[in-house]
């Protein structure tokens, strides 16, 4: 019971730390949102810029301090606030109530409430019994001539001196208060540039970011900034006209709400923190849905915010006309769209392929993540239909449709797969034709994703040519230049000339057919599956199924048993010794030149080179490990797997 108030009370303080840092954001975007001039010339332009710069410093100092010092700094704000409040109702009830029949009413609801006013002053600012109580008695000194039938110049005089000595109080106060304020910010300073030195500057954002929740408070400001927009929209528009709230006015307050929900940078930031949110929620209750346990799955909650924030800054969006700004905003969203469909088709796929793959026969683990991925694939083409039947062709409209075409092709490619290794699930022999034919179908969707990315690009270029050229547009062409054209290119040709290496060395290596494979009772000691049409030899005398093989020098150029290299001599056809992997040679495969060499096979001597070890008998030393390259954890998962890795 006191752990779960324990935690109860951790997440009022978490609540209490972000709704308090709100207001320094407001104050912020106030100023950078406001026009107006505080006076001509270069002294009215001096005083505006450092104006503006000190509630800039301010508010950024409030919103960056420790919890502790937050409530300390509210604490003395809420305390001054109310001697504030207390004096105006004092000016108030001296100089306006002047009818005799309202003073005795008048009198008692304003003591009481200067009563609480007082106590709460006191109490917040920490001030003692004795000067307290005096404090009290000040705060209630006008109400007193209010009650005594005083005249309205007596009155006023009372409430000028209990004003004064109640500034004066607060003065004296927040003077006391300088000292721990000034050991406060040197505090900050020192271990702000403590951190810097340590941790570099990146880290010390970081911490501060996840230290003060700023994500949180952009929320927080944004859903707060927009409630009370709309709530003074509905209020002028039901005041001025009278009219119920249908639909058609519904619209347009939420078309005025979300053009002035972007209309700053800050605000720009809120809507993505807002973003980022429910694409977190998506992203969890997707990955729940497809039964997905990958933690990289769940940055969908980041990748959001960031595509949008900086399609934001590429287009310009806060700085636009309130109608062009609705239009960017809504073209940017189909992007984005588009973005986290691509994220999402990035989750199902390794699912897919694991069930496919581990041949699951349970019908309710395949049906989720087909239903996703029939969404993923209708999505595109809906989205694609509407907007051509709305919209005449334009570069914006081509990328989205480039985006929805390669979406539509990725997912059928991940089903196309699936379906391989589904159908090859049915069959008990081994299919050696299965991984050529995942190579095409996956070589076919990435080469159609380079062709994407290269027209992608040009459709950028002629935007930043023609249209709307920028610093941010440019920067990200040459990124997307290099991550989805050159690093594209470059992997794709890599694997290519890899696959091509390890087929030339596979078909360089002799072949034992069925009939030599009957004498041969031995397994595959990669697969450990039974040999049933033919299998590879290595020149170190092991065989294997040929698809295994071939994968495995994928990875390698050494034999998976004795780590020796692969290779062939020019009469390497001529030599090889067809032995299994326990050493065991079948009778009559051995050659003249071989039973010339050991002195037949009654001799009982055994060739120098050859491995006559079992498979699970093989033992390395520590300098051989370290000169021959042994597979790693992504070898090893590359190997148990029935595809590339392109």
């Amino acid at each position: 019971m006191a752990s779960a108030h324990g935690r109860l009370g951790q997440h009022l303080q978490a609540v209490l730390d972000v709704v308090l840092r709100v207001p320094s954001i407001f104050i912020i975007d106030a100023i950078f949102s406001s026009n107006s001039d505080l006076g001509t010339g270069w002294t009215g332009a001096t005083g505006r810029a450092l104006i503006r710069a000190l509630g800039i410093l301010v508010s950024t100092v409030v919103l960056v301090l420790s919890q502790e010092s937050l409530f300390k700094f509210y604490t003395l704000f809420a305390g001054v606030l109310l001697g504030v409040v207390s004096v105006l109702i004092n000016y108030y009830s001296t100089s306006h109530i002047d009818l005799y029949s309202t003073y005795n009413r008048a009198a008692l609801g304003l003591g009481l409430l200067q009563l609480m006013l007082g106590l709460g002053y006191v109490s917040l600012l920490n001030v003692p019994s004795l000067c307290a109580a005096l404090l009290v008695l000040d705060v209630m000194l006008p109400l007193w001539g209010l009650m005594l039938e005083l005249s309205t110049d007596e009155r006023q005089a009372l409430a000028l001196v209990s004003g004064a000595i109640l500034a004066m109080h607060v003065t004296v106060n927040l003077l006391l208060k300088l000292k721990w304020f000034y050991f406060s910010c040197r505090y900050v300073y020192l271990l702000l540039r403590h951190m810097y030195r340590i941790f570099g500057l990146q880290l010390l954002l970081e911490d501060t970011w996840k230290r003060i929740r700023f994500p949180d408070i952009l929320r927080v400001f944004w859903l707060t900034r927009i409630t009370a927009q709309a709530v003074i929209l509905v209020c002028v528009v039901r005041s001025e006209s009278g009219l119920q709230l249908g639909w058609d006015l519904f619209w347009d307050l939420t078309r005025n709400l979300i053009i002035s929900g972007c209309d700053s940078m800050l605000t720009v930031l809120g809507m993505s923190a807002v973003i980022s949110s429910f694409a977190h929620y998506l992203g969890l209750s997707i990955l729940a849905f497809i039964g997905s346990t990958e933690e990289e799955d769940k940055r969908l909650g980041f990748v959001a915010p960031v595509l949008f924030f900086i399609l934001a800054l590429q287009t310009g969006l806060s700085g636009l006309d309130p109608e062009e700004r609705l239009i960017r905003l809504s073209r940017n969203m189909c992007l984005l769209l588009t973005a986290i469909l691509h994220f999402i088709h990035g989750m199902t796929d390794p699912v897919l392929m694991s069930l496919s793959a581990s041949h699951v026969l349970s019908v309710r683990r395949h049906v989720p993540v087909l239903l996703v991925s029939l969404v993923l694939f209708t999505l595109p083409v809906l989205l694609s239909y509407v907007l051509w039947h709305h919209y005449m062709l334009n570069t914006w409209l081509f990328a989205v449709t480039a985006f929805c075409v390669e979406l539509c092709l990725k997912v059928l490619v991940s089903l196309t797969v699936y379906a391989l290794f589904m159908i090859d699930g049915f069959y008990n022999v081994l299919w050696e034709k299965l991984d050529d034919y995942v190579y095409y179908v996956r070589s076919t969707g990435n080469i159609a994703e380079f062709v994407f990315g290269v027209i992608m690009f040009g459709n950028g270029a002629y935007t930043m040519m023609f249209e709307s050229g920028s610093k941010i547009r440019a920067c990200m062409m040459c990124l997307h230049a290099y991550f989805n054209i050159y690093l594209q290119a470059r992997n794709g040709w890599k694997t290519f000339i890899n696959r091509r290496t390890a087929v030339k060395k596979i078909h360089s290596l002799p072949e034992v057919k069925v009939a030599q494979l009957r004498e041969i009772e031995d397994v595959c000691a990669i697969c450990y599956q039974e040999f049933t049409t033919s299998a590879r030899i290595t020149p170190c005398h092991h065989y294997f199924h040929a698809l295994c093989l071939r994968k495995w020098l994928y990875i390698q150029d050494t034999c998976p048993m004795c780590h020796q290299r692969v290779y062939i001599e020019d009469d390497g056809h001529e030599h090889t010794i067809f032995s299994n992997n326990n050493g065991y040679a079948a009778q009559g495969q051995q050659r003249a030149e071989f039973e010339g060499e050991v002195g037949g096979a009654a001799g009982g001597a055994e060739p120098e080179n050859e491995l006559l070890e079992d498979n699970d008998s093989i033992e390395y030393d520590e300098e051989e490990w370290g000169i021959q390259p042994a597979a790693t954890l992504v070898e090893e998962e590359y190997i148990n797997d029935d595809t590339d890795s392109n």
